[in-house]
């Protein structure tokens, strides 16, 4: 059997006769069950990597599993990438495949977020983690814990519950937290700023387990609550207790691993320095990759690790401009380009070594880049995924280096390309995202390509228009008031369906 062979001569004959055009695919296994819903850029190329034996030997178990289920497949052939993801999130919702939900867990626990920088700072739930300069408790395993916890602080500290960022006088007179939850009423001025801060930072201690007499204290009056039979409120201490302490060793175990991590890090790029003769250790490395589908939407990305910790303040986003189809060398030539004429433009110091997402290709491509802006001595090295190998050289007679998959060096080089990986990934999927908005647009009847420019062009994104009364919609070019009002009504519908799946990413565009 060739590597391209597939597994059953029905297949085998599929195969032969896909398209190379867009669309959807299904698999499904012998008793006809769709197990699995996927999308394609080109059926053709998509399709045939599921029966090629490299792909079984190498993929993870559950993959595996999906290959070893397969019996048959169809496919339905679409317009466009865009439209091929809308109509896979539309098949993943009527099917409900067994497969797209063993192999995209995207759940996630719940977390309390307070931003101590806020006029009065308040607790909330949620479930993403941003750099966003707020304090992160948690994980929760049980939604209901985290809701339990912030009932019992606010409470207990007197903290408010409503939503306004800045309460005041207006929002008070339809509140009566002060009353019916113990709200200390920082809005009305019955508390100073500083001292509900204070309050809010002893609750934070609280959640951290750093105030181990106060979870003594509530321990002691759930035991007085049930000796005097108030079953009732000895239940509800039980469970704040439970769900702090719960918290407590989740913080603490992330605190533990952070530490593991950041002395690992530190102790990596001291190899590093070693490794590759490096003039003092890598104390800040800048990491590109590409990312892009057949060469539409092609972007590259640069992370940066500050002494082996990702960084993402320093993070930068790269839309391809010169290049056109797939060439993955010539992106990565552009942006590192890109990167370090901007540095010198602006004075700026350049890194103790830049990382390149790839082999010598790549790496040849870089250093080139480099070399046209006079920049000759930054040390520069490539690391390729398929063995994880370190090349240090652009031509194929040198051989890159090979270091234990323990090595603290390898892992801060493996850490870093993978979060460049997810980050160029990100912003691709941005890129989609408003191309598959704007393309909602196709689906209104009278709208063309000229008057959907227009609208783009006048409106600056599809978002922005839906937002618009019909009376600014009818006085864009072309447009009047009978196209407006359709256009109003059917915009709202189905952007609530595709915009709010995929919002946009707000991170540094260079």
């Amino acid at each position: 059997m060739s590597d391209e062979e597939p597994k059953a001569g029905g297949i085998r004959e599929k195969l032969a006769g896909l398209p190379d055009k867009p669309g959807v695919y299904f698999m499904r296994d012998g008793n006809g069950r769709i197990i699995y819903v996927g999308k394609a850029a080109s059926l053709r190329n998509r399709v045939r990597t599921y029966f090629q034996p490299s792909t079984l030997h190498k993929a993870e178990p559950k993959l595996r599993g999906l290959i070893k289920s397969i019996a048959d497949f169809e496919y339905l052939v679409v317009r466009s990438e865009a439209e091929a993801l809308v109509t896979e999130n539309r098949m993943i919702k009527e099917f409900r495949p067994h497969y797209n939900k063993a192999l995209k867990d995207d759940k996630r626990f719940l977390l309390l977020r307070v931003h101590p920088e806020d006029p009065f700072p308040r607790f909330e739930t949620c479930r993403i983690k941003k750099n966003d300069g707020a304090i992160y408790l948690g994980p929760f395993v049980r939604p209901g814990s985290a809701r339990c916890v912030v009932e019992y602080l606010e409470k207990e500290f007197g903290l408010r519950s409503c939503p306004p960022r800045v309460p005041g006088e207006e929002h008070y007179r339809h509140c009566h937290n002060d009353v019916i939850r113990f709200c200390s009423a920082p809005c009305m001025g019955r508390i100073s700023a500083e001292a509900y801060r204070t309050r809010v930072m002893e609750a934070v201690a609280l959640v951290k387990g750093e105030r181990r007499d106060h979870l003594e204290r509530l321990k002691r009056e759930m035991e007085e609550a049930s000796a005097a039979m108030e079953f009732e409120r000895a239940a509800v201490l039980r469970d704040v207790s439970s769900a702090l302490w719960s918290a407590i060793r989740e913080f603490s175990k992330g605190m533990k691993d952070l530490e593991i991590r950041t002395e690992e890090a530190r102790r990596g790029t001291v190899e590093l320095q070693r490794i590759l003769g490096l003039p003092g250790p890598a104390a800040l490395i800048e990491c590109f990759d590409n990312s892009n589908i057949s060469g539409t939407h092609a972007v590259s990305a640069m992370v940066a690790a500050v002494n082996g910790v990702p960084h993402p303040q320093r993070y930068r986003h790269y839309r391809i401009k010169s290049v056109e189809g797939i060439d993955d060398p010539a992106m990565m030539a552009e942006a590192v380009g890109r990167r370090y004429r901007r540095l010198l433009d602006e004075h700026k110091p350049l890194p103790d070594l830049v990382l390149i997402d790839g082999g010598v290709t790549q790496l040849k491509a870089a250093r080139e880049a480099l070399a046209s802006l006079g920049i000759t001595s930054l040390p520069t090295a490539g690391l390729a995924k398929r063995f994880e190998e370190i090349h240090v050289a652009t031509d194929f007679a040198t051989p890159p280096i090979r270091l234990p998959m323990d090595s603290d060096a390898l892992k801060v080089l493996q850490r870093l390309r993978d979060e460049a990986h997810r980050f160029s990934l990100a912003y691709h999927r941005t890129l989609r995202a408003r191309k598959i908005r704007e393309s909602v647009l196709d689906e209104i009847e009278g709208i063309g390509a000229k008057r959907k420019e227009v609208l783009i062009k006048h409106f600056g994104s599809v978002l922005r228009l839906a937002r618009a009364p019909v009376e600014a919609i009818a006085a864009a070019p072309g447009i009047g008031p009978v196209m407006a009002a359709l256009i109003k009504e059917q915009l709202g519908a189905r952007l609530k369906r595709t915009a709010a799946r995929y919002p946009l990413d707000s991170s540094t565009t260079e």
